[in-house]
């Protein structure tokens, strides 16, 4: 059998093949602009019948003690910095409060210098151990399979 031939075979059962297949069947459905509306509008139903009714926000308003939300809001706007509210002298030290006098520069600390935290050290032993560990298995084995 030639190229020709082959060829010639093949595209002789690929258009069988092709008339055995039908093309899909669409079930696109052409939809008016009142009907679209529609689909639309239950939608919104049903995700609107999940919604919380506005009685019960009322509700949860009307219970709530007068001032309080005023006082909550104050609060969140009053000024933070350092206090000596609550603190016990004789028990209590201040945090962030430098004992000396007005600075030139009030509220410039000295920058502490950059270095790794507390325990690096040890794990850093610990990982090289590991890898030592690792590097004789790989080397046991390697050797195995050469053998």
């Amino acid at each position: 059998m030639t190229n020709d031939e082959k060829i010639a075979a093949l595209e002789r059962e690929m258009a069988e093949l092709k008339a055995k297949v039908s093309p899909p069947k669409s079930t696109f459905v052409p939809m008016s602009d009142a009907e679209w509306i529609d689909q639309m509008h239950q939608a919104k139903e049903r995700r609107m019948s999940m919604a919380t009714p506005p009685s019960v926000g009322w509700d949860l308003a009307a219970a709530e003690p007068k001032g309080f939300m005023a006082g909550v809001l104050h609060d969140n706007r009053a000024p933070i910095g350092p206090s000596s509210q609550g603190v016990i002298p004789s028990t209590q030290q201040l945090s962030n409060v430098h004992p000396g006098g007005a600075s030139a520069t009030p509220g410039w600390v000295a920058p502490s210098p950059l270095s790794n935290p507390p325990g690096v050290a040890l794990a850093d032993r610990l990982m090289d151990h590991q890898d030592k560990l690792d590097r004789a298995e790989l080397a046991q084995r390697l050797g195995a399979l050469k053998r």
